[in-house]
Order: structure tokens, then sequence, then C-alpha cells
């Protein structure tokens, strides 16, 4: 879509669930309300035509959560073929933890939110909004957008390193959007002393305007 100029911008916000805001089981810092209204006001403003929010909607025995494997939490392990973190067990299909953050607004510029699920086959994990981590299985936000005459994305949310990184990359390389990230509207994990500095890199080779990058 790049060069097809009328613009057209939608705001994706990724996983900003309970479970991994301040008090969940896979809990990213400085996700408390102060941050939740943050997101809110995006939501809300007139800078975007359509808002998507990913879930992550995963069945109780997924391959990624470590007490599947009697693993180590924040172990490696493979999952699909690819590496994997071996996360603690989060975003429960039905469970409260799943749900988005209390006092999350779901009413953008031209009506309510649109929410696309990921990672419900237990067999590969899901960091990207668009596609599982074998890009075998869509979970229709492409389709969303591209019904939309959407040209522009920004894309924040949780976190910043693995599911907002991964989302961006696809919007730019695969869905050849014209993609920002709003930094500062994002929380990361940063596990490792450098994954801060990487996620920058990553980012901006593949294209990705980033901004606010000193506001978290």
């Amino acid at each position: 879509m790049k060069g097809t100029y009328q613009m057209k911008k939608a705001l994706i916000v990724v996983d900003l669930q309970k479970d991994f805001c301040v008090g969940g089981s896979l809990a990213v810092a400085e996700t408390g309300e102060i941050y939740v209204n943050q997101v809110s006001d995006l939501i809300e403003s007139d800078d975007y035509e359509e808002v998507a929010l990913t879930q992550d909607w995963h069945p109780a025995n997924h391959g990624s959560f470590a007490e599947t494997h009697g693993a180590e939490v924040y172990s490696m392990g493979e999952l699909g073929g690819q590496p994997q973190v071996m996360w603690p067990t989060h975003c429960v299909q039905d469970t409260d933890g799943a749900e988005f953050a209390d006092n999350l607004s779901f009413e953008g510029k031209h009506g309510p939110v649109t929410v696309f699920y990921k990672g419900m086959d237990p067999d590969v994990d899901s960091y990207s909004g668009f596609y599982d981590n074998n890009k075998s299985n869509s979970s229709g936000l492409s389709e969303f957008l591209i019904e939309n005459e959407i040209t522009d994305v920004d894309v924040c949310g949780l976190a910043t390193d693995y599911c907002v990184k991964f989302t961006a990359l696809d919007a730019a390389a695969i869905e050849n959007l014209n993609v920002t990230v709003l930094w500062g509207a994002s929380r990361g994990v940063f596990m490792n002393d450098g994954d801060r500095q990487q996620t920058l890199a990553d980012l901006e080779a593949a294209g990705v305007l980033v901004v606010g990058y000193d506001q978290a």
C-alpha cells in the first residue's frame, strides 16, 4: 500500500490484557492505570479511522507454557520448529487474565474497536497480531485493514520486544503498510541486556518509524 496515497490510518493495540498488566501472571512493568488511560486516549482520539485490538487467547495446554512441558519458566525450548521462550501460563481462554485491562476504552472515532484473537493453536506461538510464528494461521487483521483501505498503522501495547515488534514487522514486510511504533505507549519485557536497543534496531532496519523511544 506504500505509495498509494490517500492516507487512511488505523491504530493497533497489542494484547493489553490483565495477565500482562500489573498483578497478572506475566506482568510487564509500568502497566497500571496511568498506562491504560494513556492507551485509551489514543483509542478515542481523532487520529484513526479504525482501531484494532489483538487478544492473546490460548488454550490451557498451549505449548508456549513452561507448565505444559514441565520446564523452567523463561527457559528456552522449541515450538512449531521455532525457538520458544517457555512463558508462565497466561491469557488462557475464558479466564479473567485473558480479558482486557480494566477501564480500557472500546470506542474509537468511528465506533467500537474490532478485536482479533491470536495464539489459539497449541502447537505454535503467535507474537504477531497478524499471523502465528510460522505464518500458517491468520488472525483476520490483514483482511480487516485491506477491507477498510488502511494505508498507515500505529502500533502500541504489550510487549514492545515481542508482540508489538512482530506485529509491526509483519505490518511493514508482509502487509506493505506504513508503520509507526508508539514506543512511549508500549511497555517491554527486556529480559536481557541489550534487548531494548536490539528491538529498536530491528524495527528501524525494517523501515518502521519509532516515536517516543525516550518515553518508556
